[in-house]
């Protein structure tokens, strides 16, 4: 009787992936899908409230990356940090920031290295104002010590890495 009162209570995106051994898993995919949609909204909002409306969440990422600690970045070095396959969505965004002179670009031998221009760095940083003044300070409401989100984001960096095991064994069937 426990087991069926246990399954009324799973919150999961599809049923058919909730039955059997690892059922909790599929409630994780599903906080996972909520979570990502709610955060790219969230991200298209934010910029859009710093000030530009025109970027979708991976360019956002992108912007975000490259401004990281104002060091010049490559392709390469963007599509792995924020762990992106197909590194043409990762050129197409770099390319359409540097239309919009938010990012700048220098040739060094054979290698393009990116970087924030005053621009793009102003609207990150606007950007950061808007994150700090709607999101962090409601964060307090979600009764979690930094230790604990801490936690949760060497959960999630765990699990991308089990995801991309899982990725490569499906790839090789």
């Amino acid at each position: 009787m426990a087991e069926k009162s246990d399954t009324k209570r799973r919150i999961v995106s599809s049923r058919h992936l909730a039955e059997g051994k690892g059922w909790e898993a599929s409630e994780v995919e599903y906080g996972m899908i909520i979570a990502y949609n709610a955060f790219s909204r969230w991200m298209t909002r934010c910029m859009s409230a710093a000030g530009n409306t025109d970027l979708t969440p991976l360019e956002i990422l992108v912007l975000h990356n490259t401004n990281h600690r104002r060091s010049d970045k490559r392709l390469t070095d963007i599509s792995f940090l924020l762990n992106i396959e197909d590194v043409h969505t990762v050129n197409y965004a770099l390319r359409k920031l540097m239309k919009m002179k938010l990012l700048t670009s220098q040739k060094r031998g054979k290698e393009v290295f990116y970087s924030t221009s005053e621009a793009g760095a102003e609207l990150c940083e606007a950007y950061r104002e808007i994150r700090e003044r709607c999101f962090l300070d409601g964060l307090s409401l979600i009764d979690m010590t930094g230790d604990q989100m801490r936690d949760v984001a060497a959960s999630l960096r765990a699990l991308s890495g089990q995801y991309d095991q899982a990725s490569r064994a499906a790839a090789s069937l």
